[in-house]
């Protein structure tokens, strides 16, 4: 209740605000109410079903500007009842022609592939949130970003995040077995420095685009360590704890046109400390996508190639039972195998099971009935870990205020893949009714 205290205030209080404003302002204030369900997986007959409310605004004043999209949503996810008051984006600064300065919550997204953007270390993600829009996943970062635009079609932006903020996943939902528990998880101290910097040059002409790019911090995408074990059951009991790890990012990207074909290339060189030491920190490594974009009878085809290599990639090797009945041999030969499993189990959440990974992915779009309908159909494999993904969606255009979508999500892997852990939970068909302002 507090929380719906808290959203009507601040309505009120951007209310009060705008009718204030004097002349020479510009204000646009937009917004959504949506009813969203997603069920029909194994584990759970409806992982979700919500309502929302968006109330986006954006208000320029010479060279003063705000953005805000404030969210507020009741529904139950994963049988649990949530009431949430979110604040997806709220910024101020400071835009002229050649600066631009913004402080606050952003979501920045770096990267000209599809959906695959190995540059892209910014922006945080909550895969368990389902609904029929990927982009809802996003999570923004407090930040201060500076834009330097020195001529037309070239802009420097520098990025400086105090805080960090991890994404998240819900490997808790899923059935890993009866001696395997996720705690709490492990974050770095609130201090400047573990605070990130990144650094891109971009690029944007009719001609072509490109960018480079430079990040150093702790990465959004982490990985997993051994908080504890406990034996006291006569059994041994993981707890698991998401933990993060720093990194330093040299990244590239392009988009060359030609023709009625789009080129568009994307690459990162991942530098990471001490994997050896600590199972939650991958090794370096090359990640890079590959792919084609055009249009075909009113079809937009969009083909892509993603891979990884891994660079110092040592096999692992599964401990070997001793002879020995002595219990101490036997909680030392315990503690090689939970080792062991948890240091698979996060080469899988990076994809380094193997020193090269290969995957490939195909979207196909079209709008159909003067744009009134539009479908979109996604599929993913990975040949390295044999895992799969399809993901088709409908959307109808009731009327300029109203829409409807309708769509599903399946994926499947081999016994102990990622895929196969979260297909029992992800996998199903969403509806939504969508209301716009």
């Amino acid at each position: 209740m507090k929380r719906v205290v808290i959203f009507l205030t601040v309505i009120l209080a951007c209310t009060n605000v705008f009718a204030q404003i004097k002349d020479g302002a510009q204000i646009n204030i937009n917004g959504y109410g949506r009813g969203s369900v997603f069920g029909g997986g194994t584990v759970y007959d409806l992982a979700s079903a919500f309502a929302e409310f968006s109330l986006q605004t954006s208000l320029t004043r010479g060279k003063a500007l705000f953005v805000s999209d404030i969210r507020f949503r009741t529904g139950i996810f994963f049988n649990e009842n949530e009431l949430a008051f979110q604040i997806k984006e709220l910024y101020a600064g400071y835009k002229e022609e050649k600066l631009h300065v913004l402080l606050g919550n952003q979501i920045v997204n770096w990267g000209r592939s599809d959906g695959f953007n190995p540059t892209n270390n910014i922006t945080p993600d909550d895969y368990f949130f389902l609904s029929s829009d990927p982009a809802d996943q996003r999570l923004s970062n407090f930040m201060l970003k500076l834009n330097y635009l020195p001529v037309p079609g070239i802009n420097i932006e520098v990025i400086g995040i105090p805080f960090y903020k991890m994404s998240e996943y819900r490997f808790d939902l899923f059935d890993m077995g009866d001696h395997v528990r996720f705690g709490k998880k492990v974050i770095p101290q609130r201090i400047l420095a573990n605070g990130t910097v990144a650094v891109r040059v971009n690029l944007d002409f009719p001609a072509a685009g490109g960018s480079v790019s430079w990040f150093r911090g702790y990465d959004p995408y982490h990985g997993f360590n051994v908080t504890s074990i406990d034996w006291s059951s006569g059994q041994p009991m993981v707890t698991n704890a998401a933990a993060v790890y720093r990194k330093t990012t040299w990244g590239a990207d392009l988009a060359l046109p030609a023709g009625n074909w789009i080129i568009r290339a994307e690459a990162a060189y991942n530098i990471t400390d001490n994997p050896d030491n600590e199972m939650y920190i991958p090794n370096p490594d090359l990640s890079y996508v590959g792919g084609l974009e055009t249009n075909v009878g009113g079809f937009t085809l969009i083909a892509q190639y993603i891979g990884k290599y891994t660079l110092d990639f040592k096999p692992l090797i599964i401990p070997v039972p001793g002879e020995s009945p002595d219990p101490g041999a036997i909680v030392q030969y315990t503690n090689e195998m939970i080792t062991f499993e948890n240091r698979s189990f996060n080469r899988k959440v990076f994809h380094q099971q193997e020193k090269t990974n290969h995957a490939v992915s195909f979207t196909v779009t079209r709008s159909f009935a003067y744009d009134v309908l539009n479908a979109e159909f996604t599929a993913y494999y990975n040949f390295t870990s044999n895992e799969w993904l399809l993901r088709p969606r409908l959307t109808w255009k009731i009327s300029d205020a109203l829409s409807a979508c309708i769509g599903a999500n399946y994926m499947k892997g081999g016994s102990r893949t990622l895929f196969g852990y979260s297909a029992t939970v992800l996998n199903g068909a969403f509806l939504e009714l969508k209301v716009s302002f």
